[in-house]
């Protein structure tokens, strides 16, 4: 059985899948890893490009889903490595040793391994660490209770035992990630964080571009497992946290 399973979701994505194959294929340690390519049958050269690595990828899924978490679903279903890890088209591993890091940390046997990201630009170009240029920090700590004020963690630099991975919820369209995290959290009896950062997360996914629902859709999932008073006056604290964010950085928050 593969220690990590890594499952790749696109969709009409040609432009950016590849780089995501060839950072994963570029780590090495193939042996030691599964890789699952879930498309949501793309009508671009997406399929093509994937044919292209077919030799390098484990399974390939392409058929009509109800969504990206719907998608994950099916990823999940089929993967069979003992942790799982999303880098979804145009993520990509942090360096060129980050899977060497990941495999050694997994070797303490944690439930649930995080790192940090950092965000790039649609050409790959780096814009900062997500606990640099955003208000959320990493706690020394990490529970499902530091979700309160916020996702802490990018969801490609959340690695999970599949046994203890739960299905997204599909009803959420944008924010079934950051539920299903807290889950995963909550069933982990052993957190570590490794000291480098784990993706390179594209900028500019569907939450980005659906904002008001994105955070319609947070609310809900805080409130389901915060209740609606925490949720309210935590949502008020992140809303003071992201102006003072924005101010100090000169009316910008990214």
């Amino acid at each position: 059985m593969a220690k990590l399973s890594i499952i790749t979701i696109t969709y009409q994505a040609e432009k950016f899948l590849e780089r995501t194959i060839q950072s994963i294929l570029e780590q090495g340690h193939r042996s030691a890893i599964e890789y699952v390519i879930v498309d949501g049958a793309s009508t671009d050269g997406t399929l093509a490009l994937i044919n292209s690595y077919q030799q390098d990828i484990d399974q390939v899924i392409s058929e009509k889903d109800r969504g990206i978490y719907d998608a994950m679903n099916k990823g999940l279903q089929v993967v069979n490595g003992e942790y799982v890890l999303f880098l979804n088209a145009g993520d990509t591993f942090a360096a060129k040793n980050t899977l060497e890091l990941i495999l050694t940390a997994l070797e303490s046997d944690p439930d649930v391994l995080v790192g940090d990201a950092m965000f790039v630009d649609m050409l790959g170009q780096e814009i900062g660490l997500r606990s640099v240029v955003t208000p959320h920090r990493i706690p020394k700590k990490l529970t499902w209770k530091s979700y309160k004020r916020g996702m802490v963690i990018c969801h490609q630099s959340f690695i999970v035992k599949r046994d203890l991975a739960p299905r997204y919820n599909v009803e959420y369209q944008l924010s079934s990630d950051i539920d299903w995290e807290i889950k995963c959290l909550k069933l982990s009896h052993k957190t570590i964080q490794l000291s480098e950062p784990i993706c390179r997360y594209l900028m500019g996914g569907a939450s980005v571009q659906n904002l008001k629902r994105s955070w319609t859709e947070r609310f809900e999932v805080m409130q389901s497992h915060f209740g609606f008073i925490q949720t309210l006056v935590a949502h008020g604290w992140i809303i003071l946290r992201g102006v003072a964010f924005a101010l100090k950085k000169g009316g910008k928050y990214w």
